[in-house]
C-alpha cells in the first residue's frame, strides 16, 4: 500500500490588489506524519516558500474561512470555478509589519489531493508514534 502522496499543482500569487502570477505548489502527504500536508512554492526552479498545514484545516478551508495566526484559508467563487484563498503571513518585521503572500488554487484540484491522503490515512486513523517524536525532540536538542 502506498504511504505518500505527491501532487504538483500550478496556482496563483497574487501582486497587489488584483494581478497574479502563476507559481508551482507542490503537495505532499506522508502517512508517518499523518496530520500534516506540507507545500513547497517553487518559481522557476527556486524554492519560494515551504508551509507544513493541517490537513484536517485545509479540507476546512475549501467549505468556510478557517484560520487566524499566520495561515488563513477560505473558499472563494467566481463565474469560472471555485477557489482555495490560501493567506501566509511571515514573521514581524522589526518596524511592526509582515510580509504576507496570498495564493490562489483550483478547489478541485485540492480537494481530489486530499481524497487521496485519505485513502491512505482516514480521519480518526491517524496515528503518533510519541516515544519516536520524543526521542527525536530528545536527542535533537
Amino acid at each position: 500500500m502506498n504511504s505518500f502522496v505527491h501532487k504538483t499543482l500550478v496556482m496563483q500569487l497574487q501582486s497587489g490588489d488584483t494581478d497574479r502570477f502563476p507559481v508551482l505548489a507542490h503537495l505532499s502527504y506522508e502517512a508517518g506524519d499523518p496530520f500534516a500536508v506540507t507545500v513547497v512554492f517553487s518559481h522557476d526552479g527556486r524554492v519560494l516558500a515551504q508551509w507544513r498545514l493541517d490537513r484536517d484545516m485545509l479540507g476546512d478551508g475549501l467549505r468556510q474561512q478557517v484560520g487566524v495566526g499566520d495561515v488563513r484559508m477560505r473558499p472563494v467563487s467566481t463565474d469560472l470555478w471555485e477557489e482555495l484563498r490560501l493567506e501566509f503571513c511571515g514573521d514581524v518585521r522589526a518596524d511592526g509589519g509582515r510580509q504576507r503572500a496570498v495564493v490562489f488554487a483550483w478547489a478541485p484540484a485540492v480537494a481530489a489531493f486530499l481524497r487521496e491522503t485519505r485513502e491512505i490515512v482516514p480521519p480518526g486513523r491517524e496515528e503518533v508514534r510519541v516515544d519516536d517524536f520524543l526521542a527525536t525532540v530528545l536527542t535533537s536538542g
